[in-house]
């Protein structure tokens, strides 16, 4: 039976995501089931010019103090770090700094940083290469520096397993949590992978959707039509907690995360396990150390990418563990694929989709592929009552992750 003393209290929420910045306002646009991707600027010239970008999003949002310093990918996570503070009722000036952790999950950190400074190297400029082009885009810096400012001085690292990112480092943060080792860790993912060189990469590999005279139709996850996926950026920031250090503070859970489960295909360098041995074996991990069966998970917030094998697979592993699988849906057909901070946003979303008893839709879903046998909401909303929800995530390297969330 389930054993509450393991879980862990999400109390906070911080989000900037192409449905919008900030959680409350993804969660109204993830509720419309319409797509955000459209023509991209940046990426005019290439095969594929389409994305999903924050669209309001200036790095200049998180202040001059810090803008000057900042890519992209870091001052999203800056922004969705002090939301999710803000939300939590913390108060930076008054907790053991050095008891909260900052665990950020990354796919790719920032290349927007390298692309000016190679074209100099390039053009035989070396000496006029930024001396901050490091420090502005290693995967680290976007949880060196939201310890920077908000004075978290606990563990503070990044991790990156690909597209799994965000749902990875939630998993990690959930273990320190375990261990005793923080009273409080901010984790989640961060990515902007919205340039020339990732949109050129992913399209040579055939994971970009071709449709770009209609982007707004682009990414159909499970469908029969469906044709690839449509890169976008964003993050998403969770406080985490121990039942009893929120409980002391006089603050009420969003909802628990009660499960986690990893593992690797070891199959193939980019391609899934095309027979879901490696997610099946993540999913069950993580509702088994949940205290759950199967039967007890009213729904799944899935990877669902849209691309041809991906969406296969997660149906067969679905099919595998669940004898007749819950109400599912995958965000991507809205907000796109954020590649590491996909599965932070998609846990955010789902620890909503719990409060609020209501499952987003999945959008462009019109006609499920025939060999998908899935309960896929689409089109509208789904109301349910729900007390367990699983979130999963996949990426190249054959990385697999899962959360279970319980609702409060």
């Amino acid at each position: 039976m389930h054993q509450p003393s393991t879980d862990i209290a999400i109390t906070g929420l911080g989000v900037v995501s192409p449905a919008g910045i900030g959680a409350s306002a993804t969660w109204k646009g993830m509720l419309t089931g319409r797509s955000t991707a459209t023509r991209d600027p940046q990426l005019s010239g290439l095969p594929v010019d389409i994305s999903c970008r924050v669209a309001d999003f200036d790095t200049r949002m998180v202040g001059p103090k810090h803008a000057w310093r900042l890519d992209r990918f870091t001052a999203m996570a800056v922004l969705a770090a002090r939301e999710a503070v803000t939300d939590a009722h913390l108060n930076p000036a008054d907790w053991d700094r050095t008891r909260v952790g900052v665990v950020i999950g990354t796919g790719t950190a920032s290349m927007e940083r390298y692309f000016g400074e190679f074209a100099k190297l390039a053009d035989q400029r070396p000496l006029e290469i930024s001396a901050l082009a490091i420090t502005r885009s290693v995967p680290n810096m976007a949880a060196a520096e939201i310890a920077l400012d908000l004075g978290a001085a606990g563990p503070n690292f990044a991790v990156s397993t690909a597209c799994a990112s965000g749902t990875t480092a939630l998993g990690v943060a959930r273990d320190l949590l375990r261990a005793g080792s923080c009273d409080i860790v901010l984790a989640g993912g961060a990515e902007s992978v919205c340039n020339p060189v990732p949109a050129a990469c992913f399209h040579r590999m055939g994971a970009l959707s071709q449709r770009t005279d209609d982007p707004e139709h682009a990414c159909r996850p499970f469908d029969s039509a469906r044709d690839g996926f449509v890169l976008a950026e964003g993050a998403a920031l969770l406080i985490l907690e121990r039942p009893e250090h929120a409980q002391a503070r006089g603050v009420r859970p969003r909802a628990y995360l009660a499960g986690y489960g990893a593992s690797c295909d070891a199959y193939h360098f980019a391609a899934p396990d095309p027979d879901g041995h490696g997610a099946t074996a993540a999913i069950t991990a993580a509702i088994t150390d949940a205290g759950l069966l199967p039967g007890d998970i009213d729904h799944v917030n899935t990877h669902g990418t849209g691309t041809r094998l991906n969406d296969l697979m997660e149906a067969k592993a679905l099919r595998a563990v669940f004898p007749q699988p819950p109400a599912v849906t995958s965000l991507k057909g809205t907000i796109g694929h954020a590649i590491g901070a996909a599965g932070a946003i998609e846990a955010a979303v789902t620890v909503m989709t719990l409060q609020h008893g209501l499952i987003p839709p999945t959008a462009n879903h019109e006609d499920t592929d025939i060999d998908i046998d899935l309960d896929i909401v689409a089109k509208v909303p789904r109301e349910l009552t729900m007390t367990a929800a699983l979130s999963t995530s996949f990426g190249f390297g054959g990385q697999n992750a899962a959360l279970v969330f319980r609702a409060a």
